[in-house]
């Protein structure tokens, strides 16, 4: 099973005909910590099937949005809905169940379980299935999830390191098994927090070119990333967050022409 197969879950409902395909709206998110307004009046639709990227400085309150669409902080004011649901007030464990899923800033692996287990415990909590009544049933379901993650492995480019301790792992390579972990949930959309990070430049442009092979299978990703190169190679449309405001969306043509953004973000050097 190819990365695209693995991606593909629904058709790309329209994305390039211009209809309105919303399946994330954020209306109107406010969050403060401390008196201090990290999100203020932050409206943002992302667009069945795009590659939408979230730009901005340090403190701009990136992962701080990301945090709120996930469950793990509670809006002050506003709500984020996700293909005509309420996330708001949800769980992290309910939001994920309707098909969201989250790489996080900084990987979050079991260190003590090996590569191919890291990757089959979301698949295995995550999809229905019961020893009791018949065990057998039991055996060939892990079987299953067991090659779908060593085919996930493949096309992330961690064959070699499925029976090794995620432990001893690079950061460049935990980030890539992060993803792996992602992509078996099979997730109707996939929040990315700068997963290249840390990451040397043949790194990168290899994680470029598998996040392209996902976007071939139709799944809609939402990506906070600080290197315009990535930004650049894979945004369909941007947002740009500073000091907790949008403050222009577009096209990445449009963004890199913008003159807030250079003034307040990317620099005449960076455009």
């Amino acid at each position: 099973m190819s990365v695209a197969e693995v991606a593909t879950n629904e058709p790309n409902r329209g994305f390039a005909s211009g209809v309105d395909n919303t399946v994330l709206h954020i209306d109107d998110v406010h969050k403060s910590f401390a008196g201090l307004h990290a999100l203020s009046d932050v409206d943002l639709d992302v667009r069945q099937g795009e590659t939408h990227a979230i730009i901005g400085p340090n403190g701009a309150g990136k992962s701080t949005l990301l945090n709120v669409c996930v469950g793990r902080l509670k809006p002050d004011r506003g709500a984020v809905v996700f293909d005509g649901e309420i996330l708001t007030g949800k769980q992290p464990h309910e939001i994920n169940q309707l098909g969201v899923a989250r790489v996080f800033q900084t990987p979050e692996v079991f260190p003590d379980l090996t590569v191919l287990e890291n990757v089959m415990v979301p698949a295995l909590s995550k999809r229905d299935g019961h020893f009791r009544l018949n065990p057998f049933a039991g055996f060939a379901r892990e079987k299953a999830i067991r090659e779908e993650a060593e085919n996930i492995l493949e096309s992330v480019g961690l064959q070699a390191q499925l029976t090794d301790a995620a432990s001893a792992m690079s950061r460049g390579d935990k980030r890539r098994l992060e993803l792996a972990m992602g992509l078996i949930q099979h997730p109707r959309l996939l929040l990315l927090d700068e997963p290249t990070a840390g990451m040397a430049r043949h790194d990168t442009n290899a994680t470029i070119d598998l996040l392209r092979k996902i976007k071939e299978g139709g799944m809609t990703k939402v990506i906070i990333e600080h290197d315009m190169h990535v930004v650049f190679s894979l945004a369909d449309r941007i947002s740009v967050l500073a000091g907790g405001r949008i403050i222009a969306q577009g096209t990445p043509e449009e963004i890199k022409n913008n003159p807030k953004v250079k003034e307040a973000y990317l620099g005449e050097e960076q455009v």
